[in-house]
Protein backbone atom coordinates (compact mmCIF):
# COMPACT_ATOMS: atom_id res chain seq x y z
CA UNK A 1 0.00 0.00 0.00
CA UNK A 2 1.62 3.63 -1.04
CA UNK A 3 0.36 6.30 1.20
CA UNK A 4 2.74 8.60 0.27
CA UNK A 5 0.03 11.05 -1.37
CA UNK A 6 -1.00 11.56 2.82
CA UNK A 7 2.01 13.44 3.35
CA UNK A 8 1.22 16.17 0.94
CA UNK A 9 -1.74 16.54 2.51
CA UNK A 10 -3.09 18.88 5.24
CA UNK A 11 -5.69 17.43 7.95
CA UNK A 12 -8.46 19.70 5.91
CA UNK A 13 -7.38 17.54 2.75
CA UNK A 14 -7.17 14.20 4.91
CA UNK A 15 -10.67 14.60 6.06
CA UNK A 16 -11.72 15.75 3.07
CA UNK A 17 -10.25 12.37 1.50
CA UNK A 18 -11.87 10.48 4.22
CA UNK A 19 -15.04 11.67 3.57
CA UNK A 20 -14.20 10.06 0.33
CA UNK A 21 -13.60 6.87 1.06
CA UNK A 22 -16.44 6.36 3.66
CA UNK A 23 -19.02 7.55 0.86
CA UNK A 24 -17.15 5.24 -1.82
CA UNK A 25 -17.59 2.49 1.03
CA UNK A 26 -20.96 3.22 0.68
CA UNK A 27 -21.24 3.38 -2.96
CA UNK A 28 -19.51 -0.05 -3.56
CA UNK A 29 -21.47 -1.71 -1.35
CA UNK A 30 -24.84 -0.56 -2.54
CA UNK A 31 -23.48 -1.44 -6.50
CA UNK A 32 -22.44 -5.21 -4.94
CA UNK A 33 -25.86 -5.76 -3.63
CA UNK A 34 -28.03 -4.17 -6.94
CA UNK A 35 -25.83 -6.01 -9.25
CA UNK A 36 -25.83 -9.35 -7.08
CA UNK A 37 -29.77 -9.00 -7.13
CA UNK A 38 -30.23 -8.09 -10.48
CA UNK A 39 -28.35 -11.06 -11.14
CA UNK A 40 -29.04 -14.04 -8.66
CA UNK A 41 -32.45 -12.44 -7.31
CA UNK A 42 -33.24 -10.27 -3.94
CA UNK A 43 -33.53 -13.55 -1.84
CA UNK A 44 -30.17 -14.67 -2.70
CA UNK A 45 -28.42 -11.49 -2.51
CA UNK A 46 -29.62 -10.80 0.88
CA UNK A 47 -28.10 -14.11 2.19
CA UNK A 48 -25.29 -12.88 0.13
CA UNK A 49 -24.89 -9.71 2.34
CA UNK A 50 -25.76 -11.74 5.67
CA UNK A 51 -23.30 -13.91 4.75
CA UNK A 52 -20.26 -10.89 3.54
CA UNK A 53 -21.43 -8.72 6.26
CA UNK A 54 -20.72 -11.43 9.03
CA UNK A 55 -17.54 -12.11 8.19
CA UNK A 56 -16.44 -8.79 7.03
CA UNK A 57 -17.74 -7.05 10.48
CA UNK A 58 -15.54 -9.10 12.74
CA UNK A 59 -12.48 -8.56 10.79
CA UNK A 60 -13.27 -5.35 10.85
CA UNK A 61 -13.72 -5.54 14.62
CA UNK A 62 -10.55 -7.63 15.53
CA UNK A 63 -8.73 -5.09 13.22
CA UNK A 64 -9.92 -1.89 15.16
CA UNK A 65 -9.00 -3.44 18.47
CA UNK A 66 -5.53 -3.89 16.79
CA UNK A 67 -4.67 -0.12 15.39
CA UNK A 68 -6.21 1.28 18.10
CA UNK A 69 -5.26 -0.60 21.22
CA UNK A 70 -8.74 -1.09 22.60
CA UNK A 71 -8.45 -3.56 25.27
CA UNK A 72 -11.88 -2.89 27.25
CA UNK A 73 -14.45 -5.96 27.44
CA UNK A 74 -18.15 -5.62 27.68
CA UNK A 75 -20.28 -3.06 26.16
CA UNK A 76 -17.89 0.19 26.75
CA UNK A 77 -14.96 -1.79 24.39
CA UNK A 78 -17.88 -2.54 22.08
CA UNK A 79 -18.85 0.96 22.02
CA UNK A 80 -15.66 2.12 21.77
CA UNK A 81 -14.72 0.22 18.75
CA UNK A 82 -18.09 0.29 17.01
CA UNK A 83 -18.27 4.38 16.90
CA UNK A 84 -14.54 3.56 14.54
CA UNK A 85 -16.43 1.23 12.64
CA UNK A 86 -17.07 2.85 8.86
CA UNK A 87 -21.10 1.83 9.04
CA UNK A 88 -21.14 3.58 12.34
CA UNK A 89 -20.10 6.85 10.60
CA UNK A 90 -21.97 6.33 7.26
CA UNK A 91 -24.62 6.03 8.84
CA UNK A 92 -24.72 8.08 11.98
CA UNK A 93 -26.12 5.51 14.62
CA UNK A 94 -27.74 6.82 17.36
CA UNK A 95 -25.85 5.37 19.95
CA UNK A 96 -27.61 5.33 23.24
CA UNK A 97 -25.25 3.80 26.38
CA UNK A 98 -26.64 2.50 29.46
CA UNK A 99 -24.84 0.63 32.17
CA UNK A 100 -26.44 -2.71 31.20
CA UNK A 101 -27.16 -2.09 27.81
CA UNK A 102 -26.62 -0.33 24.77
CA UNK A 103 -29.31 0.86 22.30
CA UNK A 104 -28.26 2.31 18.40
CA UNK A 105 -31.05 3.87 16.66
CA UNK A 106 -30.98 4.23 12.95
CA UNK A 107 -33.56 7.26 12.37
CA UNK A 108 -31.51 8.10 8.84
CA UNK A 109 -30.62 5.24 6.40
CA UNK A 110 -29.14 6.00 3.50
CA UNK A 111 -29.27 2.36 1.52
CA UNK A 112 -32.78 2.44 2.45
CA UNK A 113 -33.58 6.35 1.72
CA UNK A 114 -32.31 5.28 -1.60
CA UNK A 115 -34.11 1.99 -2.39
CA UNK A 116 -36.97 4.24 -0.85
CA UNK A 117 -36.18 7.27 -3.52
CA UNK A 118 -35.83 4.93 -6.33
CA UNK A 119 -39.10 3.38 -5.91
CA UNK A 120 -37.56 0.21 -5.07
CA UNK A 121 -38.76 -0.17 -1.87
CA UNK A 122 -37.15 -1.71 1.71
CA UNK A 123 -34.77 -4.57 1.73
CA UNK A 124 -34.94 -7.22 4.17
CA UNK A 125 -31.73 -6.04 6.12
CA UNK A 126 -32.68 -7.34 9.34
CA UNK A 127 -30.73 -10.55 9.48
CA UNK A 128 -27.87 -9.04 7.33
CA UNK A 129 -27.29 -6.57 10.46
CA UNK A 130 -28.00 -9.11 12.99
CA UNK A 131 -24.77 -11.46 11.38
CA UNK A 132 -23.09 -8.30 11.13
CA UNK A 133 -23.27 -6.93 14.80
CA UNK A 134 -22.89 -10.21 16.46
CA UNK A 135 -20.09 -11.27 14.63
CA UNK A 136 -18.17 -7.48 15.82
CA UNK A 137 -19.79 -7.80 19.30
CA UNK A 138 -18.36 -11.22 19.77
CA UNK A 139 -14.77 -9.78 18.94
CA UNK A 140 -14.98 -7.30 21.55
CA UNK A 141 -16.58 -9.88 24.34
CA UNK A 142 -18.19 -13.13 24.18
CA UNK A 143 -20.88 -12.24 26.61
CA UNK A 144 -22.19 -9.37 24.20
CA UNK A 145 -25.52 -10.64 22.99
CA UNK A 146 -27.50 -8.34 19.92
CA UNK A 147 -31.47 -8.08 19.99
CA UNK A 148 -33.25 -7.25 17.16
CA UNK A 149 -36.46 -4.23 18.53
CA UNK A 150 -36.75 -3.63 14.82
CA UNK A 151 -35.73 -3.37 11.06
CA UNK A 152 -36.88 -4.11 7.63
CA UNK A 153 -39.02 -5.97 6.79
CA UNK A 154 -40.51 -5.63 10.19
CA UNK A 155 -42.80 -2.34 10.25
CA UNK A 156 -41.03 0.53 12.02
CA UNK A 157 -41.66 4.42 12.83
CA UNK A 158 -41.72 6.87 9.97
CA UNK A 159 -38.48 8.31 11.73
CA UNK A 160 -36.47 5.17 12.74
CA UNK A 161 -35.63 2.76 10.20
CA UNK A 162 -34.07 -0.16 12.54
CA UNK A 163 -33.47 -0.41 16.93
CA UNK A 164 -30.66 -2.68 17.96
CA UNK A 165 -30.45 -3.63 21.75
CA UNK A 166 -27.13 -4.85 23.10
CA UNK A 167 -26.44 -6.51 26.07
CA UNK A 168 -24.46 -8.90 28.01
CA UNK A 169 -25.37 -12.60 28.98
CA UNK A 170 -26.48 -12.81 32.14
CA UNK A 171 -25.11 -15.61 34.35
CA UNK A 172 -25.46 -16.93 37.72
CA UNK A 173 -28.16 -15.42 40.22
CA UNK A 174 -28.75 -12.49 37.94
CA UNK A 175 -25.53 -11.23 37.57
CA UNK A 176 -23.22 -10.24 34.42
CA UNK A 177 -20.42 -12.58 33.87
Amino acid sequence: MNLACFDRMNDSDKREYLEFLLWHYRVVDAFWFIQSADKSGQPAAEVLNEQVWGRVAGMAAKDLVKRFSITEKGLKGFVQALRLFPWAMIVDYQIDEREDEVMIRVPSCPTQEARIRRGIGEYNCREMHRAEFTSFARVIDERIRVECIFAPPAPHPPDIFCMWRFYLEKTGAGESA
